[in-house]
């Protein structure tokens, strides 16, 4: 079983660590290294990868796992 690790960063990407494979929506593998960052604002020309434009975008996400009882899913916290 391989360890991965995947984590949504603050007002950015994903952050996938770890040996992945990933395909496209044809089952064809797309090369990548042990860290990628996908995109998840929707606004990169490099599409499912991050190109930084988040930045530009003023894209705001900051994810928190539930961490008590009362918070039984994630949680999206505003910022900006």
């Amino acid at each position: 079983m391989n360890d991965v690790t995947i984590t949504p960063t603050d007002d950015g990407p994903y952050l996938i660590q770890g040996g992945v494979t990933l395909l496209d929506a044809e089952g064809n593998e797309y090369q990548v290294d042990d860290t990628i960052a996908l995109c998840r604002c929707g606004h990169s020309s490099t599409k499912p990868f991050c190109d930084g434009t988040h930045e530009k975008a003023n894209f705001a996400a900051v994810n928190r796992a539930a961490t008590s009882p009362t918070r039984t899913r994630s949680q999206v916290v505003a910022s900006r």
